[in-house]
């Protein structure tokens, strides 16, 4: 889940502003659709739910590598 939100974000965080954003067919079949779509305050709205999507991955992905390991330093059970 933590890869996923991560790979999520920086698709969210990048692609309103690569040209991949503007050739949308849905912007150019529907006009106002296209409008809004080039507005720069969504485009920055995308990009704000992609870091703070991209944070949360990070967070995710880290408090899974140091759970893990700290249960490697745990002694062995007898």
């Amino acid at each position: 889940m933590a890869a996923y939100l991560v790979e999520a974000g920086l698709v969210l965080t990048i692609a309103p502003w690569t040209a991949f954003w503007d050739r949308n067919y849905f912007a150019h079949a529907i006009v106002p659709i296209g409008e809004w779509m080039s507005n720069a305050f969504v485009k920055g709205g995308v990009t704000g739910i992609g870091l703070v999507t991209t944070f949360t991955g990070l967070r995710d992905l880290s408090s899974v590598i140091l759970a893990r390991s700290a249960a490697s330093e745990l002694p062995p059970a007898s």
